[in-house]
């Protein structure tokens, strides 16, 4: 059976994975997003994947809803107040320069493995993005390609937005820092997109269910002060939106089991909203 099959390889098949999900919510009767080309940009393998996932891929589903949300928000509100460029690495199958109503004047930078972006390619070929797009193969881990890249990308841009949705919990604890260190570096880059896991949802994300599942791409960053973490590196938080407060908005709660919700009734008001608290994306600043 699917489900009892290891789908994901790598990192990378997580790409895959996490688009099948856009496509289930562009298919509801009433979505709260739209992705017309996810379902093309999944395929047969994205959707195999999520079926082998089990009860493990309905929290994977809610959060993937959650963050798209999230993250569409604050492209379009960072844009407004004057981004001019958006690198999103390790952009995966994202379809946003095509999906959002961006500027036709914004330059937009995608980079991953070569195989994604030329599987991006091949599918998307033909279809116009909104905003001045370009796309670069590389490999995020090797830092000396990474920093050339840094400091020559968008050259003419003078506030950028750096992107990483889904990236930096596969990379280990000195990974992110260097990361940081080296997007701090470059001036033009004002703000920077992060996940937020509050460490109490560590031990969630490091259950034997799930690490099982994803043996081949687990979760690695786990630091005990996640915006203290940052700050050392020059990156301050600006502001945090959480997938809990999503759920409240449309009333779409996420997976639970079963006795959870006997005793959600009996907990007080701070309890429920630390619970909801607890994942989420951030706009950091420079400090």
């Amino acid at each position: 059976m699917a489900g009892n099959e290891l789908q994901i390889g790598e990192v990378s098949d997580t790409s895959f994975w996490v688009a099948h999900y856009r496509v289930l919510e562009s298919e509801r009767p009433h979505p709260l997003f739209n992705d017309p080309y996810a379902k093309r940009l999944a395929g047969a393998r994205g959707r195999k994947m999520a079926d082998s996932m089990g009860i493990i891929g309905m929290y994977a589903e809610w959060s993937v809803v959650s963050r798209t949300v999230i993250i569409d928000r604050f492209i379009l509100k960072m844009i407004a107040e004057g981004v001019d460029a958006v690198i999103n690495l390790g952009a995966g199958l994202d379809a946003r320069p095509f999906r959002l109503d961006l500027p036709a004047d914004l330059l937009w930078v995608e980079v991953d493995y070569p195989k994604i972006l030329e599987h991006k390619a091949e599918v998307l070929k033909g279809e116009v993005p909104r905003c001045r797009l370009s796309r670069v193969g590389l490999d995020l881990a090797n830092a000396p390609a990474r920093r050339e890249f840094l400091e020559s990308v968008v050259p003419q841009a003078r506030k950028v937005l750096i992107l990483t949705e889904g990236v930096i919990t596969y990379l280990s604890q000195p990974q992110v820092a260097e990361l940081a260190s080296d997007l701090f570096a470059q001036p033009r880059f004002a703000y920077w997109i992060v996940e937020y896991f509050d460490p109490r949802a560590y031990k969630y994300v490091q259950s034997n269910k799930r690490m099982k599942k994803m043996k081949n791409a687990p979760f690695q960053f786990f630091p005990p002060d996640w915006f203290g973490f940052f700050k050392t590196h020059g990156w301050c938080l600006q502001e945090t939106h959480y997938t809990g407060d999503i759920a409240l908005e449309f009333k779409r709660m996420p997976p639970m089991p079963w006795w959870s919700k006997l005793i959600l009734p009996w907990l007080g008001k701070k309890t429920k909203e630390a619970a909801l608290r607890m994942t989420g994306y951030s706009i950091l600043k420079r400090c």
